[in-house]
């Protein structure tokens, strides 16, 4: 049986709470402790190390040993600290939403690539964010474009409250509004950019996804249809019909989905102007379609 954190200096609780990790091979073990445990006792790394003789109180005990069942049992960080930091941004998640990824910046720096490329519109930017989830990618683009006003949509209430509650913590609620729909469907056209991170594992890859995926993400937001492309089917026809001319549309891709998305987006009378942005670790990530004049 473990022994309890209570009474423990904080430097042993948290070599306690990393040796607990390890044990189950957990590979982020010293860096999941240390967030964990200064979470618990709200002190960053400076503070573990100069609190370090401090003793740790009953209740703070009994909170790690909540965090630290949990870890065990597979459940992410973000997950049991109900945050995820996107874009320098701290946002907070809930059951509803994808935990954000490192993966879908590349979505965020594509579209201000091509929106710093192209003339801007003499009037204040408009941009959707379809399938919102906890507003990251949204309100990642509002935090580098000033002059913007969004609007996020998602099939889930819950969801939509998160990001609501998102875009207050950060300041943004007078310039993003959120919607309860089936991507564009509630939209009205005259968008200059649209930007998706849609479900896109093949239906019969679940089950083969890591457990901190498959058994704490919403299946929703996961499951892309037999080819992991039913949602690109519905989403891109919508979001071309509601793009200005000269606006564009960038959505996340899985690691081999690029060349069908793109052909999807040519049907939908979306151009090619940039090629697909990849990611850190090469998958062709962002994927993006230039809606020209008739």
């Amino acid at each position: 049986m473990n022994q309890s954190f209570a009474g423990q200096t904080v430097e042993a609780a948290r070599r306690a709470f990393t040796a607990r990790l390890k044990s189950s091979a957990i590979e982020s073990a010293e860096l999941d402790a240390r967030i964990l445990v200064g979470s618990v006792l709200d002190l960053d790394l400076t503070g573990l190390i100069t609190a370090g003789a401090r003793t740790v109180t009953s209740a703070q005990a009994l909170r790690l040993e909540d965090f630290a069942r949990r870890r065990l049992a597979g459940e992410p960080v973000a997950r049991i600290l109900s945050f995820r930091e996107f874009w320098g941004l701290p946002l907070k998640l809930s059951a509803a939403t994808l935990v954000p990824r490192p993966d879908t910046e590349t979505v965020v720096e594509l579209a201000l690539e091509m929106l710093r490329a192209s003339p801007h519109p003499k009037r204040q930017l408009r941009i959707a964010d379809l399938g919102t989830g906890s507003g990251a990618i949204l309100l990642a683009l509002l935090s580098e474009l000033p002059d913007a006003w969004g609007i996020g949509t998602d099939i889930s209430d819950a969801a939509l409250r998160t990001a609501r509650h998102n875009a207050a913590d950060l300041g943004f609620s007078s310039r993003a509004a959120f919607v309860a729909c089936n991507y564009a469907a509630a939209l009205a056209d005259g968008f200059d950019l649209i930007v998706s991170n849609p479900p896109y594992i093949r239906s019969a890859e679940i089950a083969g996804l890591a457990a901190e995926v498959r058994d704490h993400d919403p299946p929703l937001a996961l499951d892309g249809g037999a080819d992991g492309l039913d949602a690109y089917r519905a989403l891109i026809p919508q979001a071309s019909a509601r793009l200005a001319v000269g606006g564009m549309l960038v959505v996340e891709a899985g690691h081999d989905q690029s060349a069908d998305i793109e052909v999807l987006m040519a049907a939908a009378r979306l151009t090619q102007k940039r090629p697909p942005k990849a990611d850190l670790a090469g998958i062709r990530r962002a994927v993006a379609g230039l809606k020209l004049p008739p």
